[in-house]
């Protein structure tokens, strides 16, 4: 993939037999998505217009140009869909594309290296950073908040973060 695309959304399926996908954006604003077109596969062979018919439960349906036949929607079932970095809004200075943060080193604040972002999640509750580190038996969960996670320095490359005592491994 190239590394000037983010990943906005992905595609769950067919929605009816025209032709429609399920597409789940990741996008601030859903329906943002058909702005950033083209969007790309995340190896960049293919690309596809994007317009949105209507939200539906879990997602927005969508046509992609191309894509005429259920079946040729279903083939695209698991797709990730990337957009070109310069179609992307600029980003306020406290928030960030998760592909920026994803292999990033994290030291704490007394600059002990505690491993690199393999992964954020947010199951509703806010953004949590996947710290991995070799040698722990399991991952380092850390909130993403300002509180654990003071310092995201992009230009130096590093994230510091005051996590909270652990209780052990």
């Amino acid at each position: 993939m190239a590394p000037d695309r983010i990943c906005v959304g992905a595609i769950s399926g067919a929605f009816g037999v025209g032709g429609e996908v399920r597409l789940k954006s990741f996008c601030a604003q859903p329906e943002a998505i058909a702005a950033y077109a083209p969007l790309y596969t995340e190896d960049g062979a293919r690309s596809f217009g994007v317009r949105i018919t209507r939200a539906i439960p879990g997602g927005l349906a969508a046509r992609l140009s191309g894509i005429t036949t259920k079946e040729e929607a279903d083939a695209l079932r698991g797709t990730s869909l990337f957009a070109d970095r310069e179609r992307l809004p600029s980003l306020p200075d406290d928030e960030f594309y998760h592909a920026d943060l994803i292999g990033l080193p994290v030291f704490d604040t007394g600059g002990a290296q505690l491993g690199t972002v393999r992964a954020i999640y947010n199951h509703g509750a806010g953004d949590i950073l996947e710290i991995f580190a070799p040698g722990r038996r399991t991952a380092l969960l850390l909130p993403f908040t300002k509180a654990v996670v003071p310092t995201v320095d992009l230009t130096a490359g590093r994230i510091v973060a005051d996590p909270p005592e652990e209780t052990g491994e």
